[in-house]
């Protein structure tokens, strides 16, 4: 009688650890499907890029709208410091989440890019090169 109360609950205490590792496996697997159907906003990258990738767009818009209106009134195109002094840009940093920007300007045509370091070659994220045109149109710049 007391050999079959123990193993009533040894068997008790076997199903409910078997109940909660059955559990943890739907709840990764739940994890893993949605985390990897996740809309990225690049091809080949990674899902939690997108944050990062969508503050980089709005730096870069916010620095092609300052360097237009630079444009317009001094009819000189600036770069990312002497926009800074002028007070034409808002922003601190000139970079985010490991991205550096930079203007190129060629007279009244001017092209903000920001460029992440490339990631180690078995990595499998990818950093995009961006760029913002003077009719602040952004576009990836493909590099070979």
């Amino acid at each position: 009688m007391l050999a079959t109360r123990i193993a009533a609950r040894k068997t008790i205490g076997m199903r409910a650890l078997a109940m909660i590792l059955v559990a943890a496996g739907i709840l990764f697997g739940v994890y893993e499907y949605y985390l990897k159907k996740m809309p990225t906003t690049d091809p080949g990258t990674a899902s939690t890029q997108a944050i990062s990738l969508t503050g980089v767009r709005s730096d870069l818009l916010q620095i092609a709208q300052s360097e237009r209106q630079t444009i317009a009134l001094n009819s000189k195109c600036l770069s990312l410091d002497e926009l800074g002094a002028a007070d034409a840009v808002t922003m601190k940093r000139q970079g985010r989440d490991g991205y550096a920007y930079r203007i190129e300007c060629s007279d009244a045509d001017f092209q903000v890019i920001a460029e992440h370091p490339p990631a180690p070659a078995d990595s499998p994220i990818r950093y995009p090169t961006l760029a913002v045109d003077s009719l602040l149109q952004v576009h990836e710049i493909t590099t070979h």
